[in-house]
């Protein structure tokens, strides 16, 4: 039997069940609810925009766009993004699929916080953006059935999910804070983080060993 919520099938496949066992197990309800509404999220406002995504690759992307937050993948300090990223790709890879198949996902959740470009791109890239927008800061949210949006909040409820993701942001780059260089991150270490200063790009240019 097909699972639907509020008109979107949910993948049926060994992957996607693999994949939601392994977030409901490890990054805990803030973000398993999150990474699901994400994902039915982006996928009514793709189908609206005429977008065509996988449906398979859009659960994934939304699925792990932010485990690098709280289960890095790699040794090497980078943006979570990228750790999120090279987790899917992984993910994907240890199940055979093909290296097209992981480079969409992993361009699909590197970019999720990129303002501007993932609209720009492939489907599976824009339908994620689109939904983290969506759940994140509320964008679109007036152009979607209010009686789907109620539904996916009743099967994934939101809690006090303002106030718990910004803190998951907090505890997940606070330690890492040079990473969030050029990004919507650094918004967030500077509220939260006593003696977080961002550099600017100016300071990098000024600062650059060049005499002119």
């Amino acid at each position: 039997m097909t699972d639907i919520l509020a008109g979107v099938d949910i993948p049926e496949t060994a992957a996607v069940a693999e994949a939601t066992d392994f977030l409901r197990d490890t990054v805990g309800p803030l973000l398993f609810h999150h990474s699901r509404r994400v994902f039915l999220f982006g996928s009514l406002h793709a189908r609206a925009l005429g977008l065509r995504p996988d449906p398979e690759l859009l659960y994934i992307s939304a699925m792990f766009h932010d485990t690098g937050l709280l289960t890095p993948f790699s040794d090497t300090e980078q943006r979570f993004e990228l750790d999120s990223a090279d987790h899917a790709r992984r993910f994907l890879r240890d199940r055979g699929f093909p290296e097209s198949s992981a480079d969409v996902v992993w361009t699909a959740i590197a970019l999720h916080t990129t303002p501007g470009i993932p609209g720009r791109m492939g489907p599976e890239t824009a339908a994620t953006n689109y939904g983290v927008l969506t759940d994140v800061v509320g964008w679109g949210l007036d152009a979607l059935d209010g009686g789907q949006v109620d539904d996916i909040v009743a099967a994934h409820p939101r809690g006090d999910f303002k106030k718990e993701f910004l803190q998951a942001f907090v505890e997940g780059l606070k330690n890492r804070p040079d990473t969030t260089y050029g990004t919507v991150n650094a918004d967030v270490l500077e509220h939260f983080v006593p003696g977080f200063r961002r550099t600017s790009m100016v300071e990098r240019i000024t600062d650059a060993p060049w005499p002119t």
